[in-house]
């Protein structure tokens, strides 16, 4: 994997990418909010040399900072196909755990004949019509919540909230240490995340998936109403749905080889 960097008038975005051969498909990993490339360690063993593979740090997230909080969900999707028009990507699938999902949907609204595949891995849709107004507006008001609180209970609800295995919460717990003593950053990322998340459902698109697609979440998930959305999202698009036996909100730490076989069906029906 070769770190490179694409510029934005708001920060510099870091991320990693392997190309093998520029016809195949490029499977885009994006992590979730508080996340960093690292969420994904399994799945860059697994694919590196199977797929062209990319993974890069969300704007203001680990790396990719300094970066100024003035961008929203539609942003993030622009800057994301520009790192592709940099690369000469052409085939992406994208593969979203939680947030990340949500930038795969707003992408797939922005550029939907560009994007070749979708996984959603513990994330939810992104239409209106799925939340209810008293969602909406605790959405937009977290990041005060998130710094009222301890940085140590903050530490370990993020660890043990969304992983089951030794090795999931470990790595969380590593990801969220990049944040050790600057709480306030840490607060504004969450803070940021949920709004600009609120704010792309209030503007109520359709948020269509014309590609492959799968559905992905662990069925220990306790990450607000993920489980519900899921049936929700299966039941009205039929977009087929796994559930992930002993896995959390972040299925593809808990059980990789699980998770990492289901994404290799979705792709092979891509090629």
């Amino acid at each position: 994997m070769t770190e490179k960097t694409y510029k934005t008038p708001l920060g510099t975005i870091h991320y990693w990418i392997h190309i093998m051969d520029a016809d195949m498909p490029t499977l885009a990993f994006l992590p979730g909010l508080t996340a960093d490339h690292r969420l994904f360690d399994k799945q860059m063993e697994y694919f590196e040399n199977r797929y062209n593979v990319f993974v890069w740090d969300a704007p203001a997230h680990a790396a990719s900072w300094p970066f100024q909080f003035d961008f929203d969900l539609m942003d993030k999707a622009k800057w994301l196909n520009g790192i592709f028009e940099q690369e000469k990507i052409t085939r992406p699938v994208i593969i979203g755990q939680s947030m990340g999902g949500y930038v795969g949907q707003a992408y797939a609204e922005l550029f939907p004949s560009n994007l070749k595949g979708f996984v959603s891995i513990d994330s939810a849709p992104l239409q209106r019509r799925y939340v209810t107004g008293i969602e909406i507006w605790l959405l937009k008001r977290m990041e005060p919540v998130y710094f009222c609180y301890p940085w140590k209970w903050l530490l370990k609800s993020g660890t043990n909230g969304v992983a089951v295995s030794a090795y999931g919460r470990k790595l969380m717990h590593d990801m969220m240490m990049v944040y050790d003593g600057d709480k306030k950053r840490y607060s504004q990322i969450a803070g940021n995340g949920f709004k600009i998340l609120a704010d792309a459902m209030e503007m109520d698109l359709p948020y269509e998936i014309k590609c492959p697609a799968l559905l992905i979440c662990g069925e220990k998930d306790r990450a607000g109403s993920c489980i519900r959305y899921n049936k929700a999202w299966h039941r009205n698009t039929d977009i087929p749905l796994e559930w992930i036996k002993n896995a959390g909100h972040n299925a593809n730490t808990d059980k990789p080889e699980t998770v990492n076989r289901l994404i290799e069906s979705l792709v092979k029906k891509v090629q």
